[in-house]
């Protein structure tokens, strides 16, 4: 029989995941936040983070990883018989990783952690670039375009709207799905019409 962990690693265990959720929190907001405020937002001290991250910089690494593996998760499992269905569901599923999808287009913006991002996102990115093709081949998304290059657009326009859109925006989930749409060749006809047709795509998980 297995003893339970005792109370100190318990503990532990929920300073550090109260540091996680901290840092993507603030960093949503704030990229350039110190640690200094990242331990005040979680209740702990900065004498305290250390005990779970040598510096600032592992702090970032770990929220990539933590996000990155959420997201790639979100992208694996959002398949419809429809690429343009599932882009939108896979759109809206990632956006509502709010602070996490807001923290982590953040910290990309730092040079020093953009190697760390690409890395940990490229089952989700992979993820993409196979759904593109696929919409391309079927004649759902655009083919004026090389699949990679429309690929590489998605991604760097999702990533801009992230920047730009504040997370208490009305309607985002909306807003965040017809921007993807609109990269991939749908008119905002023809995405009201798919909106209206396929309301799982703004289903709560």
């Amino acid at each position: 029989m297995t003893a339970p962990n005792p109370p100190r690693r318990r503990d532990a265990l929920a300073n550090r995941e109260a540091l996680l959720r901290a840092a993507q929190s603030v960093l949503a907001a704030n990229p350039t936040a110190s640690l200094d405020v990242i331990a005040q937002a979680a209740g702990l001290t900065r004498r305290s983070v250390y005990g779970h991250f040598a510096d600032r910089d592992s702090l970032l690494r770990e929220v990539i990883a933590v996000g990155a593996q959420r997201f790639n998760a979100i992208a694996e499992a959002t398949d419809e018989s429809d690429p343009r269905v599932t882009l939108a569901r896979m759109a809206t599923r990632l956006w509502r990783e709010a602070s996490a999808v807001r923290a982590s287009a953040n910290i990309a913006l730092d040079d020093v952690h953009l190697a760390d991002t690409v890395l940990a996102l490229a089952p989700l990115r992979r993820r993409i670039r196979d759904l593109t093709r696929v919409g391309v081949e079927s004649g759902s998304f655009r083919a004026d375009m090389p699949a990679e290059l429309l690929a590489f657009l998605i991604e760097e326009t999702a990533r801009a709207t992230l920047r730009e859109l504040r997370l208490t925006t009305t309607d985002a989930d909306s807003t965040v799905v017809r921007v993807v749409l609109s990269i991939v060749g749908l008119s905002w006809t023809e995405q009201a019409e798919l909106i209206g047709a396929h309301p799982e795509i703004f289903a709560q998980d």
